[in-house]
């Protein structure tokens, strides 16, 4: 069994030192009016590297670009579309991060990239970074999306074409599924849809597995054409037991769980098996205490033989931007810990 170590997704942007501080800094200079777009940018760009770098310095071999980028998971790509309007702050889930909501003016249409640019930055700032372990070359650059019955949910509607969760969410897909077209010809070959919504409204099932069928037809055509590409489905925020069945059963490449919400749910997958590669996000993304590395490798030891395939990545329940930085380094750390104590 290959197990692999796997960015969920966002890394804290700040720290505690000065030179860690110059993303907020930079923001607040430009409220001001003393600073430029290119001064953001450049801020951008710096924190994006440092993240890889300490990324790929705790040893995983996927990463992402820690969204850096990112305000937030719903009003960075959303606002990005043409027919849509971010409106005010929002609480995202149970976290104490909140999020801008989009009003659809319009049907929403993507005319540039969403994160297709981003993901080209990273790829060439993983290409320059030299690492003590000298395994830069090796590492992985995950994209990551939010799915589009998340981004559906949790916008609201002027638009009355709009008004319907099922017009909005297709609308979504459809955007989603022209960057899918983006990120293919960046080089992108994994890429991870969240929707945690769903765990929280299962009601809507039918709607998310229309919304994601979209994208799925999209990336069958691309593996049509030569290009290799693999969805990972990532859901968290919420207890994924009573959903496990359905969604180990959809057909995506990977599916990413977090286990952090019952702990019944890894002796549940074991005894139900997987079909398919899984991610396994049994460190919690959003809790400073460190898990035992012997406990968490017993559970890994007991989930693989039921993972079909002979591979699964080992993960953190959701994105480590809700930790102090110093402690989400600490949290990667583990990681490799933890698949040391497996024998892995």
């Amino acid at each position: 069994m290959n197990l692999l170590l796997a960015s969920t997704g966002s890394y804290p942007r700040i720290g505690d030192s000065a030179e860690l501080q110059i993303l907020r800094r930079t923001f607040a200079a430009a409220d001001r009016g003393e600073k430029t777009a290119a001064d953001l940018a450049d801020a951008e760009n710096a924190m994006t590297r440092l993240a890889i770098e300490e990324q790929a310095r705790a040893g995983l071999d996927v990463i992402t670009d820690g969204q850096t980028r990112w305000y937030d998971p719903i009003s960075h790509l959303a606002k990005k579309l043409s027919g849509v309007r971010i409106d005010g702050l929002l609480r995202f889930f149970d976290t104490n991060s909140y999020f801008r909501q989009p009003v659809l003016t319009a049907r929403p249409e993507r005319h540039r990239a969403l994160v297709a640019d981003e993901f080209r930055f990273a790829c060439n700032a993983l290409g320059t970074l030299a690492t003590p372990t000298g395994k830069a070359g090796k590492l992985k650059v995950k994209a990551v999306l939010t799915g589009p019955y998340t981004l559906a949910k949790f916008s609201l509607a002027e638009y009355p074409e709009m008004s319907a969760l099922e017009a909005r969410v297709q609308a979504y897909a459809t955007a989603l599924a022209t960057e899918l077209h983006a990120l293919a010809d960046a080089g992108a070959e994994r890429i991870q849809v969240d929707e945690p919504a769903i765990l929280k409204y299962p009601e809507d099932w039918q709607v998310f597995v229309q919304g994601l069928g979209t994208l799925l037809r999209t990336r069958d055509g691309l593996k049509q054409k030569g290009k290799q590409i693999e969805i990972c489905l990532c859901v968290y925020f919420h207890d994924a037991g009573a959903l496990y069945e359905k969604l180990v059963a959809l057909p995506v490449d990977v599916l990413s769980l977090d286990f952090t919400y019952n702990p019944k749910l890894a002796e549940l997958v074991a005894s139900a098996g997987s079909p398919k590669p899984l991610g396994l996000g049994l460190v919690d993304g959003r809790n400073t205490r460190l898990e035992d590395v012997g406990a968490i490798a017993r559970q890994v030891e007991k989930l693989l033989p039921k993972i079909t395939g002979g591979l699964a990545y080992l993960g953190t329940s959701c994105g480590l931007e809700y930790l102090p930085r110093d402690r989400a380094q600490l949290k990667l750390e583990l990681l490799g810990e933890i698949r040391a104590a497996a024998g892995l």
